[in-house]
């Protein structure tokens, strides 16, 4: 049941989301050339050269996040091996204790 209304509602955002997209698209179509100081681009959409800023901003923080994700990544595999020495410990240690008991 949960599974099912968590489908509907990311459904519904999904919908919602295509909706305002396709508005902004339809609202912003004046046409417009982007000079980025050392070259100018051709004329496109006010929506298209928002839509790609905003793609390359997202790429770029995703790469910007990558080391950070790699080091907790390392440190995680890390950890958990350092847990499953520990519980291969505690159970051996455990197997001596229960040899040990007359």
């Amino acid at each position: 049941m949960m599974r099912w209304l968590k489908g509907v509602i990311l459904a519904i955002i999904l919908i919602a989301v295509l909706l305002i997209g396709i508005l902004f698209a339809v609202n912003n179509q004046q046409s417009l050339p982007l000079n980025l100081i050392w070259v100018e681009l051709p004329s496109a959409s006010l929506s298209v050269w928002l839509l790609g800023a905003l793609a390359c901003g997202v790429l770029l923080g995703m790469l910007a996040m990558l080391g950070v994700y790699l080091r907790l990544r390392t440190l995680l595999t890390r950890v958990q091996r350092h847990n499953q020495q520990q519980r291969k410990e505690l159970d051996r240690l455990r197997v001596q204790e229960l040899k040990e008991i007359p």
